[in-house]
């Protein structure tokens, strides 16, 4: 129904602002479908401690529907606090690995896109068509990672992050931390002027990149100049803008270098006010002639706010404000109708989703691994088991943790291998739950 198609007239997409209604409510109810399944599958589900089914066992009780804890919504349901929880945990992973980011990229769509204004009919804007705006802005996002982790326009990347947000207003954007190869760090500051400028280009010179900056790459104006703007907070600007004059690119005392904005007289008239270079923010000139849209590139020179970095990525989608609701007599909270009460969604996400584009990735893939006490590991079961099947079951009793042990046992090499490191080295087999040593291919 989304499709055009020659010659044949398609009401749905020229429904304007019910185009825009329409797609939320259709994605609405492919996640309440979603939902519901949960809602009436995770009681039939049952997840409990080893322990806890023993003990159960133990005092007489073998009806598998009177243990375990229900799991609302899993960590599987993509969007879910646990998912977005589970993915900032993968990304300290790869932090702790690899070392910190070294670059934070942020890519925001631009409507006048001439993909996007070409494939408009008459009298149509961009916010008119949020299907595409989404498909653009995916084909973009692909061809900025062709960029990033093929080309190598900034370096070779050997571990990424990214999420893809919504604006409230609707147009997406996306998020990229990236972790250079070691030949590729950037360490002192002649080497940020090499990838990153916040200076307005000689528009002489560099005519069409001079204007693009301009449209995309000035702040504000806010300040004495509009005391009124939206980034003001208690009579100053949350970005720090105008920032001073710099000669020279310098370390920071924050996490960000403080980059070159020399006073050469160089101005523009943005929104009525003539700004120079101290309102630019941060881009790297050869993606932002390439993509045209706002690309803001910052260099990250210190490990102080890491986890804070990484959390504001997986902070989560948007969320309307609303008053949690009290736990039930038995103490349980329904996460499924906390989630669905605070969710917001735009049309532009409506229409990511329901084409199925990914949200967020990251490279490269992480294993997580349980710790426990003994017999204290969590287990799966159908709540119409007897428990005493389940007790008995070959492979109820094994983890990660119980089989890397093993491991050690009957493998000399793994012995000098810490847990965290064991899947560089081994494959966890799920289903009959044992390491087995990696090989490697041998190409001829």
């Amino acid at each position: 129904m989304l499709q055009t198609r020659p010659a044949i007239f398609n009401p749905i997409l020229c429904g304007a602002r019910l185009l825009q209604q329409w797609a939320v409510d259709m994605y609405v109810k492919i996640e309440s479908c979603r939902l519901r399944w949960y809602r009436k599958n995770q009681t039939q589900i049952r997840v409990d401690l080893y322990k806890g089914v023993v003990d159960a066992i133990t005092s007489g009780e073998t009806r598998a529907s009177a243990v375990g804890v229900r799991i609302v919504l899993p960590g599987t349901y993509p969007g879910g606090d646990r998912d977005m929880k589970k993915r900032h945990m993968d990304a300290m992973a790869i932090v702790h690995t690899y070392g910190k980011p070294d670059i934070f990229l942020t890519m925001t769509c631009n409507p006048k896109w001439e993909e996007i204004t070409n494939e408009l009919l008459p009298g149509q804007t961009a916010q008119d068509r949020p299907d595409i705006v989404a498909r653009v802005f995916f084909g973009k996002l692909e061809a900025m990672k062709d960029m990033l982790f093929k080309k190598h326009i900034l370096g070779v990347v050997v571990a990424y992050v990214y999420v893809v947000e919504f604006q409230k207003r609707g147009l997406p954007h996306a998020h990229f931390l990236l972790i250079m190869d070691s030949t590729y760090k950037l360490i002192i500051p002649e080497q940020y002027d090499r990838l990153i400028s916040a200076e307005l280009p000689d528009k002489h010179k560099y005519l069409e990149l001079y204007a693009m900056v301009v449209k995309h790459m000035m702040h504000g104006p806010c300040g004495a100049l509009n005391p009124k703007n939206v980034c003001m907070q208690e009579n100053g600007c949350k970005c720090r803008y105008p920032r001073s004059f710099n000669e020279n690119t310098a370390q920071g005392k924050d996490s960000y270098p403080v980059y070159r904005r020399r006073d050469d007289g160089r101005h523009a008239k943005v929104r009525g006010k003539m700004l120079d270079n101290r309102w630019v923010v941060p881009y790297n000139p050869y993606l932002l002639r390439m993509f045209n849209c706002h690309i803001n590139v910052e260099v990250y020179s210190s490990i102080k706010a890491v986890k804070y970095l990484y959390k504001y990525i997986y902070k989560g989608h948007d969320k309307a404000s609303f008053s949690i609701d009290q736990p039930d007599a038995d103490g349980n909270i329904d996460e499924i109708k906390r989630y669905v009460d605070a969710r917001w969604i735009t049309p532009p996400e409506a229409m990511w989703r329901i084409f199925g584009f990914p949200l967020c990735a990251n490279y490269p893939p992480v294993l997580q691994l349980p710790l426990h006490l003994p017999n204290m590991h969590r287990v799966a079961f159908n709540a119409q088991a007897d428990l005493k099947n389940v007790v008995a079951s070959e492979n109820i009793s094994k983890s990660m943790l119980t089989e890397y042990f093993k491991a050690n046992q009957e493998h000399p090499r793994a012995r000098n291998i810490l847990y965290k490191d064991f899947p560089g080295s081994f494959t966890w087999q799920k289903k009959k739950k044992f390491w087995k040593p990696r090989v490697e291919r041998v190409f001829k």
